[in-house]
């Protein structure tokens, strides 16, 4: 899953299989924290018949990149289908929620502090 080379004694610099890592969570809605991107966090977690709530991030885009399965992203003007390899990034400030009638297993990428029990459905564990 993670294979590392110390650079410079203080950086580690991390190979992630996305795929081999969010294979290995355990429990459905399981965040997995894979690394940080300069202010923002990446996750992987794997979902199935569970529709959260609309909300806005109103600090942060949110990225989502399907890497198996399919789902729904509900915006106030229409539902977009997602699936595996897709991409899309919800501006900050646009409601939405996310519909995972089926397994989908993705990576997401927000600002820290982004992700909380009330935008995960009371979910969220850091």
């Amino acid at each position: 899953m993670f294979c590392g080379i110390n650079v410079g004694g203080k950086n580690m610099i991390n190979k992630i299989n996305l795929q081999k890592t969010v294979d290995s969570a355990l429990d459905l809605f399981q965040y997995i924290g894979i690394g940080k991107l300069n202010d923002h966090v990446l996750n992987v977690l794997q979902a199935e018949n569970r529709t959260l709530d609309f909300h806005v991030h109103e600090k942060s885009d949110e990225l989502f990149y399907v890497i198996e399965g399919t789902f729904e992203m509900e915006l106030d003007n229409g539902i977009i289908s997602m699936e595996q390899g897709d991409i899309i990034i919800i501006p900050k400030g646009i409601r939405h929620r996310p519909i995972c009638k089926s397994l989908v297993k993705c990576l997401l990428i927000e600002l820290d502090g982004t992700l909380n029990n009330e935008n995960t459905g009371g979910i969220y564990k850091k």
